[in-house]
């Protein structure tokens, strides 16, 4: 396990990120039912009764040293909103992609997501010394690519015919990313926006 991979608590004042465990499943299969959000057929959210095999699942990566898993509390509720991850870790690059995220209905386009984000970031470029901090989605969930391009991350490009999508349709990946010049403006963006929060 390097410093990429090893569990880390993140405290704002809008949400904990709480490192991902089996005790977290009761709590994220009630968050995912706010809003069905599996049913979005342009990402990948698990279903209620599949949470437990997607904690699993990123347990394991996590072992691997590919992914850093947090499940996402909200301070307002005390509940678990959402999750959220660095994932596709290059250690020896200094590069991670934050993804994998998904938040209930009721807490999205709420100033969680947004520190959710800062915190993630500023762990990554003032604690791991990244290089480099990328976001990708699928090409149709115009929310996401929204909702990053907010943040201050630039579009890289399209990954066209990047991946297939459940229902066997293949996904164009829009990538995005921060780089370590970057992120002191972007993290003065953030900051800003939180404020009046």
């Amino acid at each position: 396990m390097t410093a990429f991979t090893e569990s880390v608590t993140l405290k704002g004042r809008h949400a904990v990120l709480e490192p991902l465990a089996y005790a977290h499943e009761a709590e994220l299969s009630a968050a995912v039912r706010d809003g069905e959000l599996w049913r979005l057929w342009y990402t990948a959210i698990p279903q209620p009764e599949g949470m437990r095999a997607e904690i699993e699942r990123r347990l394991g990566l996590q072992q691997a040293g590919s992914m850093l898993p947090f499940a996402v509390r909200s301070l307002a509720s005390g509940r678990i909103a959402g999750m959220t991850t660095y994932m596709n870790i290059d250690a020896n690059n200094r590069r991670v992609e934050i993804g994998s995220t998904w938040y209930a209905k009721s807490v999205q386009r709420t100033p969680l997501n947004t520190e959710c984000k800062l915190m993630l970031l500023a762990h990554a470029f003032e604690k791991l010394d990244c290089i480099a901090v990328e976001f990708r989605t699928g090409f149709f969930n115009y929310a996401s690519r929204r909702a990053i391009e907010r943040l201050g991350a630039k579009q890289d490009g399209i990954l066209r015919a990047h991946q297939h999508y459940a229902n066997g349709s293949l996904r164009d990946t829009v990538v995005f990313s921060i780089i370590a010049p970057e992120w002191p403006a972007v993290k003065h963006h953030l900051e800003f926006k939180l404020s009046g929060s």
